[in-house]
């Protein structure tokens, strides 16, 4: 699937492969909103209270179909991790794609329900992303994608 997504005009085109694998073009014409936050997810998050009960953004989902919906973030506290030898603490976050109106309520009846992505921000004067545990696209497996710390070698000095 190859999804192009133009924010300021709204347009929206998905190309993939149907079950019989013929290529498929879609293009639609979504009103976007103002807080649409296709690209800037993780930004966003990194910007979103930890003591805020709950934060909806629109988005442009990445399906044959391309349609609007919502991202429902609620905090879920904070877990502690370890970098370079010092405990930190993250805000875990729980993103939930809410479809709405008939879809929404069908979806987890025939198993389209997207599944909840997980995804911890360490807090402070400069906010930044730690892990995060979802599916990276409609139907996808769980993937957990943390940050390495670099070890680098002794070398001396020039």
């Amino acid at each position: 699937m190859d999804f192009s997504f133009d924010g300021f005009t709204g347009k929206a085109t998905v190309r993939y492969s149907d079950d019989d694998g013929k290529e498929k073009t879609a293009d639609e014409q979504l009103k976007v909103p103002p807080d649409v936050a296709n690209g800037i997810t993780i930004t966003l998050l990194k910007n979103i209270s930890p003591r805020s009960a709950q934060t909806a953004l629109s988005y442009v989902a990445h399906t044959p179909k391309p349609r609007l919906v919502k991202l429902v973030i609620t905090p879920k506290g904070e877990d502690s991790f370890s970098f370079a030898g010092c405990t930190r603490k993250a805000t875990h976050f729980v993103v939930k794609v809410d479809i709405g109106g008939v879809a929404g309520l069908v979806a987890p009846l025939v198993g389209k329900q997207p599944s909840d992505t997980h995804i911890w921000i360490l807090g402070g004067e400069a906010p930044a992303f730690v892990k995060s545990e979802g599916p990276l696209y409609v139907g996808g497996p769980i993937w957990r994608i943390e940050l390495a710390s670099p070890v680098w070698p002794k070398t001396p000095q020039r």
